[in-house]
Order: C-alpha cells, then sequence, then structure tokens
C-alpha cells in the first residue's frame, strides 16, 4: 500500500463529487467539499507554520467541523491527535505533555481545561470560516509510512498510550475488510456510532473515508434518533459495542422496525448476551461477535454470518492477510480449547507506542503484536474470548476469568449490569467481587444461591454489591473496570464478606 490518504479524498470527490462523504446531524456534506474544504484547511494550517511530523490536537465532542479539522491535519503532514474531550485541566495537560501540540482546536465549553498545556489554542469553530472560498492547491506529503493519529487509549487498565496509526496502515485496513466483508463497499452507509475522539470513532471515520462510504455521525448517541437513521436510510452497517445494541433492543418502537436492511451487526468490547443476539435476530439481523483493539488498527476478526447462527460466543479466526495466534506464557501455541493469548499480525497493526519504545519492543514478540486478551480456538481457528490477561484474579493460586462469572450472574432476572473483579485478600491474595445494577430488588443472598448452583466454590464472590446506579463506563461504552477497583480497593474495610 503506497498511497496517502489525501491522494484517497481527492480520488473520491473526482470519482463522485456528488456523493455523501459525512452526514453529520441531518447535514450532508459531499466527496467535493470535504475535499475543497479539507484543503483549504491544510493551507491554513500551513500559514500558521505547521510542519510536517507537528501534532495537532482536537479537543472537542463530536462536530462536523471536527471531521474536516481531522483531514486537513492529515493533509497537512501533521499528526493529528483526538483528545478525550471528558478529561479535566491535569489530564489533558498529561497527555499533551507526551504529545506536545503545537495547535490545539477546542469548543467553548472545553477551552477553560487548556491552560497548562503549551500550545497555540484556537476555536474548532474557525473550521466552519474556511468552508467557502478560492480552491487551494496542496502538495500532499507522499510518505505512506508516516504518523497520521496518535490515537490515545482508553486508560481503563493503565495510564493512557499513545498509538500511532500511519497512511499505509489505515488504507492497508480499508482494503482488507472490502475484501473480507463485502458489504464494505463504495457507497455503503454506515453509523459511526464512538466518540469521534476514542480510537474506534477515528478508525471508522477514515475507514468510511478511504472506502468511499457515507459516513453517518451524531453530535452524540440516542436511541431514538439511531432507530430512525437505520430505518430511513436502511443503513446496511452497525458495529459498536453490546451497550449500544442493547440500549436499541430495549425502545418500545423495536419491536415493530423493519430493520432487516443491516447486513452487518457486529459487536465487540464485552461478551454479547444470547438473548440479545436473539432478539435482534428476530428483526432478520445476525449480530456477529468481532474482536478488534485500538493497537490492532480496527478490527481484525468478524465471525462469518453462518458461523455466528451456531456459535454466537466466536469472534471469527482473523481475514485474508491478519492472522491470530493463541499462545502459552512461553510464546508456543496452544492446542484447539486451551486458552491463551491472543498476538495478532497484519498490515493495519500499529506501528508503535508515540514516544515509548520500551512499551513498543514489549508489545511485540517477532513482528507479532501481544494482545493481552486471552481466548480459546477451536480447529478452524475461530476464537472465544476469554477474558482481559490483566483483568484475571489469582485467588489462592488459581485462576479466575471474570467473564465467566460475569456471564452466570448476567443470566439471572433482574441483573441489568455487573462487572466482577478481583480485590485484595489477607488469606487468598485476591478474591472476586461483583459489583451489579439491578433496578427489580434484587437481593444479594440470591445471587449467592444462583453462583453456588452454577460455579465452581472459589469462583462464587466474596464480596457483592447491588446498586440501582449504572455502573461507570468509558465513553466508549465499554464498562470501567479501573475505576470500580480504585473504588473498592479497600474492600476488606469497607464491605463485609458475603460468605
Amino acid at each position: 500500500m503506497t498511497g496517502i490518504v489525501g491522494e484517497v479524498i481527492r480520488w473520491w470527490a473526482a470519482e463522485q463529487p456528488e456523493a455523501r462523504a459525512i452526514v453529520f446531524a441531518g447535514e450532508p456534506v459531499s466527496f467535493a467539499e470535504v475535499h475543497c474544504w479539507t484543503d483549504r484547511v491544510a493551507a491554513d494550517l500551513r500559514r500558521r507554520g505547521i510542519e510536517p511530523g507537528d501534532r495537532v490536537g482536537i479537543f472537542a465532542s463530536n462536530a462536523l467541523e471536527w471531521c474536516i479539522a481531522a483531514f486537513g491535519i492529515i493533509k497537512a503532514g501533521a499528526i493529528l491527535v483526538p483528545l478525550n474531550y471528558r478529561y479535566q485541566a491535569a489530564e489533558v495537560a498529561s497527555v499533551a505533555q507526551d504529545c506536545q501540540p503545537k495547535i490545539v482546536f477546542t469548543d467553548e465549553a472545553r477551552g477553560g481545561r487548556l491552560t497548562d498545556v503549551d500550545a497555540t489554542v484556537l476555536p474548532l469553530s474557525d473550521i466552519a470560516k474556511l468552508r467557502h472560498g478560492e480552491d487551494v492547491a496542496i502538495d500532499y506529503v507522499h510518505d505512506p509510512d508516516a504518523t497520521i493519529v496518535i490515537a490515545y487509549t482508553s486508560g481503563s487498565t493503565a495510564k493512557p498510550k499513545g498509538v500511532m496509526f500511519t497512511h499505509r496502515t489505515t488504507i492497508a485496513y480499508a482494503h482488507e475488510s472490502m475484501l473480507n466483508w463485502p458489504v464494505y463497499r463504495v457507497g455503503a452507509k454506515s453509523l459511526n456510532i464512538p466518540p469521534l475522539y476514542t480510537g474506534g470513532g477515528t478508525v471508522q471515520l477514515l475507514h468510511f473515508m478511504n472506502l468511499g462510504m457515507t459516513a453517518f455521525i451524531e453530535p452524540e448517541f440516542n436511541v431514538e434518533r439511531t432507530l430512525d437513521l437505520l430505518i430511513e436510510e436502511k443503513m446496511e452497517i452497525l458495529c459498536g459495542v453490546p451497550t449500544f445494541l442493547e440500549w436499541i433492543a430495549q425502545s418500545p418502537r423495536f419491536a415493530d422496525a423493519e430493520l432487516s436492511h443491516i447486513q452487518l451487526s457486529a459487536v465487540g468490547g464485552a461478551r454479547v448476551p444470547i438473548e440479545l443476539q436473539k432478539a435482534w435476530l428476530e428483526k432478520g439481523v445476525v449480530v456477529r461477535q468481532l474482536y478488534g483493539l485500538t493497537e490492532g488498527g480496527g478490527n481484525t476478526s468478524i465471525m462469518s454470518k453462518e458461523g455466528a447462527l451456531d456459535h454466537p460466543e466466536q469472534c471469527g479466526r482473523g481475514g485474508i492477510f491478519t492472522q491470530h495466534r493463541v499462545v502459552d506464557p512461553d510464546g508456543k501455541d496452544c492446542p484447539p480449547g486451551e486458552p491463551g493469548e491472543i498476538w495478532v499480525r497484519g498490515p493495519a497493526v500499529m506501528k508503535g507506542y508515540w514516544n515509548a519504545p520500551e512499551a513498543t519492543a514489549a508489545a511485540f514478540t517477532n513482528g507479532w503484536l501481544r494482545t493481552g486478551d486471552v481466548a480459546v480456538a477451536d480447529e478452524q481457528g475461530n476464537m472465544q474470548i476469554i477474558d482481559r490477561l490483566k483483568d484475571m484474579i489469582i485467588s489462592g493460586g488459581l485462576n479466575i476469568w471474570p467473564l465467566d462469572i460475569e456471564a452466570v450472574i448476567g443470566a439471572m432476572p433482574g441483573v441489568d449490569e455487573v462487572a466482577v473483579i478481583g480485590t485484595r485478600d489477607e488469606r487468598f491474595g485476591e478474591t472476586v467481587m461483583a459489583v451489579i445494577r439491578s433496578t427489580s430488588g434484587l437481593q444479594i443472598p440470591q445471587v449467592i444461591e444462583h453462583c453456588n448452583a452454577h460455579l465452581a466454590d472459589y469462583k462464587v464472590p466474596r464480596y457483592v454489591v447491588v446498586q440501582e446506579e449504572p455502573l461507570p463506563r468509558l465513553a466508549t461504552g465499554k464498562l470501567s473496570k479501573r475505576e470500580l477497583k480504585a473504588r473498592y480497593a479497600d474492600a476488606e474495610t469497607m464491605l463485609v464478606k458475603v460468605r
């Protein structure tokens, strides 16, 4: 892959100038307009002294100008740094200290949080002023291996690290997706559900543009608005985390909604409840498990439609160019059915971590990305995710996977959400704790009785918290176990063991 993103946008502007590239909150923008507008942004950045390799941040919520600024930054030869708009001043300053942006675009609600950031701060609304004007000629920096995005990980388990994407990795991801899953094609329509600043949101924005698709983006996720778009636009693709599909399925309108036009519905980031898959199957939509991570450049595997009907718990076996291995601690391939760490190799895998050579070296072994995720594979190589390696609980020398316990508790009537974490224990080193959201009066003894009937004794939680408040989540929709672990770090003194 020797192309660059700027050339791809220019191609689509010539090939299908009037086709919709982005529809933001109902406002369509054609490929021709995106091309000319982003060229003007790139030229303006260069006039402001931005040079190839400089970092330019965006610290704002979803907006059309966010999308245009992102492509303009890349066209200028600079590196786009999406910043988590939920960050407070100290958090965004920490990330800025790592990547040292020259310019940060922000919105009115967040400008006050950038006082400790050593960068020129510009209103994101300035991008709108460049929407119209004379066309400009931009000489793009033709270096397929140049870094174009630094996507900081969500930090659900550790300090965020900057994942580097290049022209080559993002275009390779589009190429392989088109071959693996033909629904990814010119003119296809898809919702970009994750917030734009997230790795998933940025990757999808680039992905849809590279493929000549139409990206539908909203200021924020809204169930009823999402249903409107799915129905009115006859969306072919719906991807995200299970939480979003659960919220949609809970809408009173879901039962009568015509959704059979959805050709690909794939979710990842958490285990998909069987009941959720059944609910969507009744609408003619096969919800498939996918596997992906920011460091992998996007989705590295999606279960086939046919396979998902027989094995809804599996997430596939990779793609044409992307391979997976399930390995033991010595780096040897595990036999089918034995759990091990997923290693990934492919053209879309990250270049490395920004400003972190040691972390980059630790993430790779002989060209394979060590994901930190644990799975079992069958004879055909189809994987089933077991858990995060870092989330494994070691209690009295026994390995315990939280997802196994979450699946059991999650099947109970009255359980709205559940997260299982490990917490300190004087006797066993670590022990199991379950935090449950229930709005129907679920009682702790019911939970223990159910777990005793379905789990080995050492897996049954010794601490249980039942609450009506939603569990903490990241902007991506994933549960924030890091926040729960911090909240209950002193469970031994805060709570009473239930068994």
